[in-house]
């Protein structure tokens, strides 16, 4: 059989084809750079960074330190030349760009069972077993064969709103219900965040004036309008002093148990996952920087000490409709030979995308082999991303990174945070070790 063929060489295609090749797979790993870049690219390097050059924290009671460690277990390529390439961050794993880059693009050139074809893909190969890992910015004839192989399952977005964990919202100034006591839950599908006259005053002007991210130029989608349902809540807050009280804030359908009484205004927090530990801000996509959202959003009593798993984004981004198209092993399910990996199946982050990549890649070559696929658990980091991906409605499908809120709960009630997120981490590895033996 001919070589598996990985299509694209950032993050998470460099894992796919490095987990092909350490099975004993041939690749023919496919690059556009140097002949042709992305807006957002600039390096001949493999695995560039374009944003930050931090990967996250490295301790292992941390979301992200657990990913890693997961992934440095199943064999990835990134997280050794991350920390090869480590500049002082304090907690995180920040690195150096062009050293990071290099380290991933040596290995790569230098495995025997890799092979690179330094050329623009415009199709996915109609035979053989395909990792398409091009990225978010995929445009163009190839954007177009996925859209057409996917039946239009090309999914398109300006802006996201915040996610906070469901524990760090201060219940004592919030209440559960929905509008007009249309429940289905039994205890309130919603968490209302009420404000009274002064408080909502005082954030809408601070919401009005508080200073945005700048987009970058191909962010900007060549002059294209914001849908309306999209609108900033910055840019909202602008139209007038009511705008929002009007809008995702109005408290129509709404009594607040403590005074009996419909608030000024309210944030409804919507449930994220089905554990309901994770919420969402309810009509709050927003281009603020990140420091805004915490000070600004934080001046609602609920959300003063509030923990944002995400802040809220606006950039021109395209990620498949996952939850209908793939599986929790980044297999595509109408044409099984085909696997997707990286940002556009649905994870966000370096660090995510190249998870992704290692799972995709692994996969790839059970395929090959004839081996039954790898489904990791859903206790594990990498399991809990690939689920979220794979499974769940695409109504409200939007990226997402790794958290401990995407686990499922511990037995037992752990009250310190740290100590339970330790935990969390043992019973990932645990869990690791006792499927795939590392």
């Amino acid at each position: 059989m001919d070589a598996i063929r990985v299509i694209g060489a950032g993050l998470a295609g460099c894992e796919a084809a490095w987990a092909i090749a350490q099975a004993g797979v041939p690749v023919e790993l496919t690059e556009m750079k140097p002949g042709e870049y992305t807006p957002a690219h600039h390096r001949e390097g493999f695995a560039e960074l374009v944003c930050s050059n931090s990967l996250k924290a490295k301790r292992l009671d941390s979301a992200a330190g657990l990913l890693k460690e997961e992934m440095r277990r199943l064999g990835s390529v990134c997280v050794p030349a991350a920390f090869a390439c480590e500049v002082p961050a304090g907690g995180a794993l920040a690195v150096d760009r062009d050293a990071f880059s290099g380290a991933v693009t040596a290995r790569i050139l230098a495995h025997p069972l890799i092979t690179v074809r330094r050329e623009r893909a415009d199709a996915i190969p109609a035979d053989g077993i395909v990792v398409v890992a091009t990225g978010p910015l995929t445009a163009g004839p190839l954007a177009e064969d996925i859209a057409r192989l996917c039946g239009g399952g090309l999914s398109f977005f300006d802006a996201a709103a915040p996610i906070v964990t469901a524990e760090s919202v201060n219940m004592d100034s919030a209440f559960r219900a929905s509008r007009y006591g249309r429940e289905e839950s039994g205890e309130g599908d919603y968490i209302n965040c009420p404000l009274n006259k002064e408080e909502y005053e005082a954030f809408h002007a601070a919401l009005a004036a508080a200073e945005t991210a700048p987009l970058h130029e191909f962010d900007q989608g060549g002059g294209r309008k914001v849908y309306e349902g999209c609108m900033p809540i910055e840019v909202l807050a602008k139209r007038g002093a009511d705008a929002i009280r009007f809008g995702p804030m109005k408290p129509v359908g709404l009594r607040d148990p403590r005074t009996g009484h419909r608030p000024w205004a309210v944030l409804q927090l919507r449930m994220e996952n089905a554990q309901g530990t994770l919420f969402n801000l309810v009509g709050f996509q927003t281009n603020l920087k990140f420091g805004e959202q915490k000070r600004v959003f934080g001046m609602i009593p609920a959300l003063k000490n509030a923990e944002f798993i995400r802040y809220g984004v606006m950039h021109r981004n395209t990620f498949l409709d996952s939850p209908r198209l793939l599986t929790a092993g980044y297999q595509l399910r109408k044409d099984p030979r085909l696997f997707f990996a990286g940002q556009m199946t649905g994870v966000e982050g370096y660090m995510e995308s190249a998870a992704s990549g290692l799972l995709a890649g692994m996969n790839a070559a059970r395929l090959y082999r004839g081996q039954p696929l790898l489904t990791l658990p859903p206790e594990t980091m990498m399991g809990a991303l690939a689920g979220y991906i794979s499974g769940g409605t695409t109504a409200d499908f939007q990226p997402m990174g790794a958290n401990f809120g995407i686990l499922p709960p511990l037995e037992e009630t752990i009250r310190d945070k740290r100590q339970r997120y330790a935990a969390l981490a043992q019973r990932a590895l645990d869990r690791l070790a006792e499927t795939t033996d590392r």
